[in-house]
């Protein structure tokens, strides 16, 4: 009878263990797949929030697209950067931001990285769920992704991150995550005309 109990024992141990094994490697997978175009299939979810963009009556000349009458010879940079607002779910506001040789000309709220993976090491890979790492980008040109844009994302510093990009998502986990169809487009607009090739996160 003793022996029959410690058989029963050790077969739901077993069970037990077969499923942990079976979880963690399903975990794995999906870290793995990351931010890839073919693995991202959720809807972005319409989000809000508010950072600091100085008065509420100044708009950014360049928020909706292209300006056509911008100086001769100006150099346009595109950079992304961590800041400390929140949207209302707890995921970290990150903004990509436009910048002329002497204005700040658009700025789009973004996401990178889940609340809870702010700090973790940025240079580790496969995808850990932590936002893009801090340095220089080469920028592809958007291009058609079903219904909405990709803008591939290619490191210019060591890193063992791969299939980065930039495209509309929520929350994201890795790649640079611009929720609002009309601010991706407004970027799509600006890197096609401007030919913009490069993109800095400062933080």
């Amino acid at each position: 009878m003793f022996s029959t109990h410690r058989a029963s024992f050790r077969h739901v141990l077993l069970s037990m263990l077969m499923v942990s094994i079976r979880s963690a490697f399903l975990v794995a997978v999906l870290c793995v797949v990351g931010c890839t175009q073919s693995a991202e299939t959720r809807s972005p979810q319409v989000v809000k929030v508010q950072h600091d963009q100085g008065p509420k009556s100044v708009v950014l000349p360049g928020q909706a697209g292209p300006i056509f009458d911008r100086p001769e010879g100006e150099t346009l940079r595109l950079t992304m950067r961590r800041t400390n607002n929140l949207f209302p779910d707890g995921n970290r506001v990150w903004l990509v931001e436009l910048h002329g040789d002497a204005s700040l000309l658009a700025r789009w709220t973004a996401a990178s990285g889940i609340a809870q993976r702010q700090t973790a090491d940025r240079l580790w890979s496969p995808g850990n769920a932590s936002p893009l790492p801090a340095g220089t980008y080469r920028l592809g040109a958007p291009e058609p992704w079903g219904d909405d844009l990709w803008f591939d994302l290619q490191p210019r510093f060591e890193t063992t991150r791969s299939a980065l990009g930039i495209h509309r998502c929520y929350p994201g986990t890795g790649c640079i995550c611009i929720p609002s169809r009309t601010d991706i487009d407004a970027l799509a607009g600006w890197v096609r005309m401007a030919g913009l090739r490069e993109i800095t996160v400062s933080n």
